[in-house]
Parts: structure tokens; C-alpha cells; sequence
């Protein structure tokens, strides 16, 4: 008899099991013959509250940039036709925590996709006037930009994460 015979094959191929998802708007439940109550609960809990991911949006929005006065004229006049607020972030390729919070605000863009568009302008590669224009000091700094003027703005020297908290309240503040 050989080492692979008929009676071991159980072993190098564990039988499969059947999977069921069931699923509807607000639930999803995964059973199997392999798992106990215990794993099918967990689960059942993870699902309902938001464990899996919303398919339905993008994950992140990539920010458009602004490259000069009359750009951000031609924005500030379409986002005031749609009613939307735009927010910009004054950056620099060479600041550390500038290059650390895009990505953060381009996760940020995905959930406000509706309310607001997001931009960036890097301001070693603009004409002054466009950063004079902007009023900026210190970097990053995003502002928020409504019915063609500057609402509010969040100076970004501190922590990303709390950055990103200032950032949707002031969007929730200002976004209709």
C-alpha cells in the first residue's frame, strides 16, 4: 500500500465545508459547519457594526491641484454655482508633515465627496501672489472656501489625526 493511500487521504485534503453568506442592507451573517456559536456571533457582531468596508465610495479622493490666480478663480466660481465649499491645503513638497497629511485628507475627500471638493497647492511651485492671496504663513494649512472667500482655516503644526478632526468639523460647519 502506498503512503498516499485511500485511507489517509482525509488528511492531506480536509473535507471541504459549505459557506453561506446571507446578506441584506444592514446585516450580514456568516455560517458554517466548521465554526461555533461563539465565531458566528463574532462575526455577526463585527458586520453590524461596520466592520466590512462600504463598497459603494471610494476609499480616498485624490486632491486636484491649483496652479495659479485664475484656476482658483474658475473654482471658487463653479463650487459657488453648486453651492459646495472647496477646501484647499497650502503645502510644500519639502515639509514633512505636509507630505504625511495628504493622504490623510484624500481619505477625508472620500467621505465628504458629495459636500466638498478638495484641492492642494504647493507653494514652491505657484506664483507668490497666488500664496499672498491665500494669506499663508505657516504650512500646511488648509482652508475652507465658500461663496468665493475663506471661511475658516486649520494651521496643521500639530498632530495629524487632530488636524483631520479640525478639518470635518469645519467642513460639517460650513457644508450644506
Amino acid at each position: 500500500m502506498s503512503v498516499l493511500g485511500a485511507s489517509t487521504s482525509h488528511i492531506l485534503y480536509p473535507p471541504l465545508h459549505q459557506h453561506h453568506f446571507l446578506t441584506n442592507a444592514k446585516r450580514c451573517s456568516f455560517l458554517s459547519t466548521d465554526f461555533g456559536d461563539h465565531r458566528r456571533r463574532e462575526l455577526r457582531i463585527k458586520a453590524e457594526a461596520g466592520f466590512w468596508p462600504d463598497l459603494s465610495r471610494p476609499a480616498s479622493v485624490e486632491m486636484e491641484s491649483i496652479d495659479d490666480s485664475d484656476q482658483l478663480d474658475r473654482i471658487l466660481i463653479h463650487a459657488q454655482h453648486l453651492s459646495q465649499p472647496i477646501l484647499i491645503d497650502w503645502m510644500a513638497t519639502w515639509c514633512r508633515k505636509c507630505i504625511y497629511l495628504k493622504p490623510k485628507l484624500e481619505k477625508l475627500a472620500a467621505d465628504y465627496v458629495t459636500k466638498a471638493k478638495f484641492y492642494y497647492v504647493d507653494v514652491n511651485k505657484v506664483p507668490q501672489s497666488l500664496v499672498k492671496r491665500g494669506n499663508i504663513s505657516k504650512m500646511p494649512t488648509i482652508q475652507l472656501w465658500k461663496d468665493g472667500e475663506m471661511k475658516a482655516e486649520v494651521i496643521g503644526g500639530h498632530k495629524a489625526w487632530l488636524v483631520i478632526e479640525e478639518v470635518r468639523e469645519m467642513i460639517q460647519k460650513f457644508a450644506s
